[in-house]
Parts: structure tokens; sequence; C-alpha cells
């Protein structure tokens, strides 16, 4: 196991610059996710960590050794990639034992690590098959067992899922995690969905331009997000987000007065703001209290989405041009053009100022003193 340092990493093609002065720690045995919109960098950055591509600035350490002159084979790790890039001619079993030929090491220590790493993946029974005999979910484990034969100490996870059908990314995100568990070695994964990022990381990086957001674990990028990149990206449906004005400002709190008229109380640091300062408010659709006239927005509903386990009310309001979204309970049922309160508790508010920047959030401790 290692853990991966980055310092001052920058890569440009050309005049392009991709990455911009990435400096990121991950730690032994740790399983990190990158995530961001298409084009932010993130298949580049796991291909700097491969060796892949060279690194045009700044420094790149596995275990605490600089390998940035370090070939891809020398480095420790073992990549899978969205493509499964199995050999069609062979056999599952050849498929896995190929890199162990290639390294010259015993037939019995070939066969030893393929049977053990097809065992873990529940491929044992298939070993005689070539690939066009499997199902893509099955493409995928003889992949990632290609991967766990070469014993690396960090495992690179480029979008492996995403060829996949829902059913078995789920699945085959619990396998992942299975793994994860049983092995504790690091593990790197980039993804473009954040439902996979969520479930599996234990921090995620969010990167956008090439740059770093944010990082810190799901749940902490999810209630604390530093900025409205990281608010829009992480959750699903997205954080709504409704612009206004600072009428009062203080350490404890701060009232928002929207362009319909309402004034939303919310319980966040703003004692560096002043009042007449543009910022933006932001509620997570499971935070609204629907049905309640306190602290509220008055909306109407223009669609209705039940999904079985949830019930999703999409509503129009004044203050906002964008449609807002409420996680409804299944026991109260709504209609399209109803007139709905969504009250929203003072404590569940985010809110951002002019430049998109986060104000803090009261911890639950403070909240309760504050009380």
């Amino acid at each position: 196991m290692a853990d991966v340092k980055l310092s001052n990493v920058s890569k440009s093609f050309g005049d392009n610059l991709i990455l911009q002065h990435i400096d990121l720690e991950i730690h032994d045995g740790e399983f990190m996710v990158f995530v961001g919109p298409s084009g932010c960098g993130k298949s580049t950055l796991l291909r700097i960590i491969a060796g892949l591509e060279d690194v045009t600035q700044g420094e790149l350490s596995i275990g605490g050794k600089r390998v940035n002159e370090v070939a891809p084979a020398e480095r420790g790790i073992a990549m899978v990639f969205q493509s499964y890039a199995l050999y069609p001619h062979m056999n599952l079993y050849d498929n896995m034992a190929f890199g162990l030929k290639l390294a010259k090491l015993p037939k019995d220590e070939i066969d030893r690590a393929v049977h053990q790493a097809a065992k873990i993946l529940n491929i044992d029974h298939l070993l005689l098959r070539k690939p066009k005999d499997l199902s893509g979910g099955q493409r995928q484990r003889v992949a990632i067992g290609r991967a766990i034969v070469r014993k690396p100490e960090v495992f690179l996870f480029d979008e492996p899922l995403s060829n996949l059908d829902t059913a078995l990314r789920v699945r085959m995100r619990y396998e992942l995690a299975k793994l994860h568990e049983e092995f504790k070695t690091t593990m790197v994964y980039v993804t473009h969905d954040q439902v996979e990022a969520l479930t599996l990381a234990a921090r995620i990086v969010v990167l956008s331009a090439g740059r770093i957001e944010q990082v810190g674990s799901p749940l902490m990028l999810y209630e604390h997000p530093d900025n409205l990149f990281v608010a829009r990206f992480i959750g699903s449906p997205g954080m709504n987000l409704i612009e206004g004005e600072l009428v009062a400002a203080s350490a404890e709190a701060a009232s928002v007065r929207l362009s319909g008229g309402e004034l939303i109380e919310c319980r966040v640091d703003a004692s560096h703001a002043r009042t007449g300062d543009a910022v933006t408010l932001g509620v997570r659709p499971e935070d609204f209290r629907v049905g309640e006239a306190v602290n509220a927005l008055r909306t109407e509903v223009t669609f209705v989405e039940s999904l079985g386990s949830i019930t999703y009310a999409y509503c129009s309001n004044p203050a906002s041009p964008e449609v807002l979204t409420a996680a409804v309970e299944r026991q109260r049922p709504v209609r399209s053009g109803e007139a709905l309160a969504l009250g929203i508790p003072s404590a569940s508010t985010h809110l951002f100022d002019a430049q998109g920047q986060a104000f803090r959030r009261h911890s639950a401790a403070e909240q309760s003193r504050a009380a």
C-alpha cells in the first residue's frame, strides 16, 4: 500500500493548460474519487498518476518516492479503464495471467494468483470462457481481476462502470466497495456519476476547469459546499438556488429578501457581509417542509414526479426563474396546479455571496447553544 502526493502539479498540451497547480494528498489505503464535468481534467489527473501523461510542472510521489520520471510499469500501480480491453482470442484465465507471464513469474504462482482473484470476483467458474461469451459486468470483473493479480500498491479506475446498465452498475459499486474493504489498498477512481462518488468514496475531489474546487467526505461536500459550483454539482436533484438581497447580517444569522418579497432567515455566519449585498439562497429538495408557512416560499406545482420511494414536486415561484424541486412524503399527495407553501428550516439553508463563496453554516452544537 502507498500514499499518493501531488505538489503544485500542472499539465499543458501546447498552450492549452489542462491542470493548474494541483496540491493533493491521497492517504495510504484510502478510496478517493475524482468528479467533475466533462473536460475538467479528472482523467488527465489519473493518467498523470499512472505515468501515461508527463507532469508539465510540479512533483508526483507514490509511497514517499518521487516518480515523475519513473515508467508506468515501475510505479506499483494497476489501472482499470472504461473499455475492458480484453484479448478476444484468449480465455479469461489467459487474459488475467498475461501480465504475469510477461513478467516471467513461476507457473504455480501465476495459477495461484489468477484463481485467488477469480474467486474474490466470483468468476472462477468462467475461467475457460472467452470475452465474447460474457456479460458486460463479467468482462469488467475480468479487467479488475487482471489488475488484482499484479498486487499493486495503488489501483486506478477510469470510469470503469460507465458502459454497464443501471442494475449492473449498482452491483459493481457493491463489488468495488467489498474489494476495497478486503484489500485495503489505495484506490483512485474517476467518474462523472456523482452517485458512484457519494457511495464509494472516503473523500471526493471536485474538479472544475483544471482546478480543485473542494476536497472532503461525501457528507461534508453535501452539507457544507465551499461554493456555488460544488453546491450545484453535488446532489441529485441539485440544490435549489434563488437570488436575493441581504437585509440583515450578524454572526448568528442572516435575513434574505427574495424578489417575490419573501423574507428568509438563514442560520449562517454573515458577520463579514453587509446589508444590501447580493446573495444566493440554497435549499436542498429534501429540506423543504411542504405545507409549512413559516420562513416559506409561495409556489405553484407545475409537475409531479413519483419514483416509488420518493416523490418530487417541481414548483414555480416569482423569486426564481428556475423551477424549484421539493421532495414530498408519499403520504402527502400533491397535484399539478396546486398552490404550495414550502417552509425552509433556517438551520437547513445555504447562503452564497456575490462571488459564489459559501457563508459558514453553524454546526448542530452552535445551533443548540443559540436556541
